[in-house]
């Protein structure tokens, strides 16, 4: 219902006014006009002024108080990514919340304490070989662990025996159109190593 429909139903019951005259119905139009566009603008502002509904300049607007921006493809990822970010406390340094925050983000990486005090590694459980986009997501990563621990990064590649079995003639390689980095970190579509 439009504003001016809403202001006639309004008046029409006091009586004193010709809701549907010529002069009256034009202001009411008018009126309802400037309040539907303004209802229009406070819906828009709710929207983006919350995280979780967020889809345009309300999203850009909290990404640009952060220091970098999460490599996010989708408004839900984004909104996501956003909401683990702004979650760093104070107590959000656990190895739990740390890598909490780095899955909140989009980075599919897994940080692990070791044995040497003050470092902590890192890995990619799904990603074979060097993950693209590797400098943005070191960044990122830098950004959410501590200061003061080294991070030490570990990828894994396929093995031989692995990739025989994925693909166990030459003529199979060939067919793949593979380049050596792509061969090097070849999983089949749906399987992990």
């Amino acid at each position: 219902m439009s504003y001016a429909q809403y202001l006639r139903q309004l008046l029409r019951p006091l009586g004193v006014y010709d809701v549907e005259g010529r002069y009256l119905s034009g202001e009411l139009e008018a009126e309802g006009l400037a309040l539907d566009g303004v209802e229009s603008v406070l819906d828009e502002l709710q929207r983006e002024a919350n995280l979780a509904t967020a889809e345009d300049w309300g999203l850009e607007r909290i990404a640009g108080l952060l220091r970098r921006r999460p490599p996010a493809s989708t408004t839900k990822a984004m909104r996501e990514a956003l909401a683990a970010l702004l979650r760093i406390s104070g107590d959000s340094f656990t190895l739990e919340a740390i890598n909490d925050t780095i899955a909140g983000c989009g980075v599919i990486a897994r940080v692990d304490e070791t044995d040497e005090p003050g470092t902590v590694e890192v890995w990619f459980p799904e990603i074979p070989g060097i993950p693209p986009a590797f400098d943005e997501i070191d960044k990122i990563i830098s950004d959410i662990i501590p200061a003061h621990l080294l991070i030490r990064y570990r990828f894994w590649f396929i093995t031989w025996e692995q990739l025989e079995q994925r693909l166990p003639t030459w003529q199979d390689i060939e067919e793949k159109h593979l380049t050596w980095e792509q061969l090097q970190s070849y999983v089949e579509p749906g399987t992990q190593t």
